[in-house]
């Protein structure tokens, strides 16, 4: 039987998808030979071919959702990056439309993702022979709940009611499909992470940092506690953070147990798949286009002359006005995430002319990209220069890794999950967590601290990390509008401010997926979970 492979578009929900040939982040999602010249029987024969059959799901199957729409809707949304390139600029004015092209892949992608992963869950284990350990199928579909779960967290945050779709082949032959309450997507994703932390390994992070490249039952655990907070169900959100900072599988990069780290080794591509990394996506150059980030040149800085990009072009992104004052003195985070005029980075290489050097900032007249007078740090990490950054592909995108989860998240949903919507907390846990967050950027721990203080936290913490939208949805919406309409989101010369409505605070389903099921637009329905 030949593999069918994995097709774009909402036609996906309709097709039997199996396995992908791509490849991902370490040595072992490379082993793996054409899928069209074996069978499905016979591939499956050992434990390493199952432990393989969920690589490409670490990154080919996210490329389109990460490589711009993901940061042209929560990033230049939320206000935190400014761009005036229309390819990625709705999201500035909230005039996007259900025929934007990034919008309609970044759908595209996350049902992919949901395709994939309902695949494995469905049709692997009849596919396995009698040399596979149960322990190990069992991790690998346990992978595929995990990501259908982070792609169906994705897809309520971003357009609320959505369809959900357990097994494709249930509905090959009625393809129009109505969606379903948003409560009952959330309790999809609860079950899907619960179904994952009971089926994925237990692991503990160490310094061999290959070994961390899959999501584990502490992994699950953390998404979980995350999706508890946004239902505001504080103690499940408490106890399960509890859980996973009890186990001991995640630590803060330059925390009291990795001192000699720091927050900026956390975005340097020798430190892909750290300690602190709760799940990230896993990006390697390998030929095809697709397989690698395309952050470095989209971020940074770009003006003929000085260029942090292997690219001819470059800082399609910017920090926002907003964001520039963001960071009090004393905070590192800082110049970790902004680029300003004069800030010097040693071991970032830059083009300079003729020839290449360390970075320094040139002034803000100077930074070029989108005349933002300062450039993305956060990602960044300049000219390919071997060990340094690793290589490039033919489209100069690189292998460093995007967090989609990070352990100080992790802490703030601790700390968030103990306040439980109260006006300020002084517990002694809370403090614990949030100022690990705070001492860690450099700043003084706190005796008390407010939902406010903790918000700002969360921003100052994740910007460019494509939080802070999500965040913004998960308050009151008066609250939002207010924040929103008040952000200066034009360039360093030409202040501009837009407010949203209700209705931009939730994605347009893509036009032409529209008119193939007109039932996206009806109310959505409840659904039966068995």
């Amino acid at each position: 039987m030949k593999t069918i492979k994995a097709q774009y578009g909402f036609k996906i929900l309709l097709a039997v998808i199996l396995l992908l040939n791509l490849s991902s982040c370490s040595e072992e999602f490379t082993n793996r030979p054409p899928e069209d010249s074996i069978s499905l029987d016979a591939y499956y024969s050992s434990n390493d071919q199952v432990a393989s059959a969920t690589n490409a799901m670490y990154n080919r199957t996210w490329f389109q959702f990460h490589n711009k729409f993901f940061f042209a809707i929560t990033e230049v949304g939320s206000g935190n990056m400014y761009t005036n390139s229309g390819d990625v600029n709705a999201m500035r004015n909230f005039s996007i439309t259900g025929s934007d092209p990034e919008l309609n892949n970044g759908w595209q992608s996350l049902w992919a993702n949901v395709a994939q992963s309902n695949a494995i869950i469905n049709f692997l284990a009849a596919r396995v022979g009698p040399g596979v350990d149960t322990a190990v199928l069992n991790n690998t579909i346990g992978e595929a709940y995990f990501m259908r779960a982070t792609a169906y967290f994705y897809l309520v945050r971003l357009w609320g009611a959505v369809p959900i779709i357990e097994n494709n082949l249930d509905y090959a032959s009625a393809p129009q499909i109505n969606t379903n309450r948003i409560e009952d997507v959330y309790e999809f994703i609860r079950r899907d992470y619960v179904k994952a932390a009971g089926l994925l390994y237990p692991k503990v992070r160490t310094a061999n940092y290959a070994s961390n490249v899959h999501v584990s039952v502490g992994s699950a655990k953390a998404m979980l506690a995350k999706v508890y907070l946004y239902l505001k169900d504080y103690p499940n959100a408490k106890a399960t953070a509890e859980e996973v900072i009890s186990s001991g599988e995640f630590k803060l990069f330059g925390g009291s147990l990795l001192p000699s780290k720091t927050f900026a080794d956390l975005f340097t591509y020798g430190n892909n798949n750290n300690e602190e990394s709760i799940v990230a996506f896993q990006w390697k150059g390998d030929g095809n286009y697709g397989s690698a980030s395309n952050c470095n040149t989209q971020f940074g800085i770009s003006n003929g002359t000085i260029s942090t990009s292997n690219a001819s072009y470059g800082g399609v992104f910017a920090p926002s006005q907003d964001i520039l004052s963001l960071y009090t003195t004393g905070d590192v985070r800082r110049k970790e995430t902004l680029m300003l005029p004069g800030d010097t980075y040693p071991n970032v290489k830059a083009k300079i002319g003729s020839g290449y050097g360390p970075l320094v900032v040139p002034p803000a007249d100077q930074i070029g990209g989108q005349n933002a007078g300062s450039a993305i740090k956060k990602y960044c990490i300049g000219i390919q220069n071997g060990d340094v950054t690793g290589p490039t592909d033919a489209w100069a995108m690189m292998n460093n890794n995007t967090y989609v989860m990070r352990y100080a998240e992790l802490l703030l949903i601790h700390a968030e999950a103990i306040l439980a919507g109260n006006s300020s907390t002084s517990d002694a846990n809370a403090l614990n967590s949030y100022n690990s967050v705070r001492n860690r950027a450099g700043l003084p721990s706190v005796a008390s601290f407010t939902f406010n203080d903790l918000f700002a936290e969360r921003r100052k913490e994740l910007a460019f990390e494509g939080d802070y939208w999500f965040d913004l949805g998960r308050i009151t919406r008066s609250q939002a509008i207010s924040i929103m309409s008040a952000q200066n989101r034009g360039d360093r010369l030409n202040a501009q401010y837009f407010t949203p409505e209700n209705k931009d605070f939730t994605l347009p389903y893509p036009t032409n997926d529209v008119a193939k099921n007109p039932k996206l637009l009806e109310a959505p329905v409840p659904y039966t979970f068995n």
